[in-house]
């Protein structure tokens, strides 16, 4: 029997060292697909850029994040179920989206003047009921990792606006949310539930007369282009679940698990600092915007709106929980 040389095996060994070597390296990273419906330069854009930015980096190219702005991918209405679907594994849709998920204590967000400050508002949903809410979504397939803010609401028409009665019959979009509805209908205003991307051409058109949204969402979508009123009301809160398909989370290796939820956990306090600001700065461009009159409501204003929007939270204790509502109230009380 004749055995190979030593030259012989020591190339053989350099050889399988070398395409092991080429195939690790070459070995194609996770992919992670992040979908949202806003532009890049908004809190949520923001943070979804930071988180990418960090996990790329932190593990050393073994996850890729691939962010799909602008519902460049898909829009309000599809992405939930592309994410059910594992079409997509990453999204940070709005709180009011959940109700259609059958998840109707998440509407209690969209419970007019339910938060006095953003205080409370922390105290929610970085405690213990924010904790719960994002549980109730495991049965749905579905992990919650964190709540991103994106800040409180204005409103905004193409008629003069300042006091609650302005709206009536006016035509107003608004996200799907039953409680939405019930705060516009409080206000003998006509809600017209459109998705986000929708919007601009639907106020350009004049299909629907107004709106809400945070400063930063107004301004980034060019809103003062095709409104010429905007009421700063502050009276409700629009945020974010960042959330991800369970399966796909639980079939990452744990370390990496471990990175990415630090990942979120650092991008979530990037997105909520740049949230305040964002939202100043966009207020104050709008307000130098041409052709856009900003109204700044007195102290006896704001109470018109609030005892006007009043009765939705009654209304709504038969669709949330009643227990939730009463917990948030009573944070608001001992402040």
């Amino acid at each position: 029997m004749v055995c190979p040389g030593r030259s012989l095996v020591k190339t053989i060994l350099v050889l399988i060292v070398s395409v092991l070597g080429t195939s690790l390296a070459q070995a194609a990273p996770i992919v992670i697909k992040f979908s949202h419906v806003v532009a890049p330069n908004t809190p949520k854009g923001i943070a979804a850029l930071e988180f990418k930015r960090l996990a790329e980096m932190r593990t050393k190219g073994r996850v890729r994040v691939d962010i799909y702005p602008n519902a460049s991918l898909y829009k309000d209405k599809d992405e939930l179920e592309a994410l059910q679907l594992g079409a997509v594994q990453m999204l940070a849709p709005s709180l009011a989206k959940f109700g259609q998920l059958g998840l109707k204590d998440y509407e209690v967000f969209d419970l007019p003047y339910i938060f006095p400050s953003e205080k409370v508002l922390h105290e929610v949903t970085q405690g213990e009921i924010g904790h719960a809410l994002l549980d109730q979504l495991s049965s749905r397939g579905i992990l919650g990792l964190a709540f991103w803010d994106n800040g409180f609401k204005v409103m905004s028409s193409n008629s003069p606006l300042r006091l609650p009665s302005d709206l009536k019959n006016k035509r107003m979009r608004i996200q799907p949310s039953r409680t939405l509805e019930a705060q516009m209908n409080e206000l003998g205003a006509i809600s017209v539930p459109l998705a986000f991307s929708d919007v601009y051409p639907a106020l350009q058109s004049g299909l629907v007369d107004g709106t809400e949204n945070p400063p930063s969402n107004f301004y980034t979508q060019r809103m003062q282009e095709v409104q010429k009123y905007v009421a700063v009301t502050n009276h409700g809160y629009l945020g974010y679940a960042v959330i991800v398909n369970k399966k796909f989370w639980t079939s990452l290796p744990g370390d990496l698990r471990v990175i990415l939820e630090q990942c979120i956990a650092d991008a979530t306090q990037k997105n909520n600092d740049e949230a305040a600001k964002l939202n100043k700065a966009a207020l104050d461009a709008i307000r130098k915007s041409p052709g856009v009159q900003v109204v700044d409501l007195t102290p006896q204003e704001r109470e018109t709106w609030r005892k006007a929007l009043a009765p939705v939270q009654v209304k709504m204790e038969g669709r949330i929980d009643r227990n939730l509502i009463e917990q948030i109230k009573s944070l608001s009380e001992n402040r």
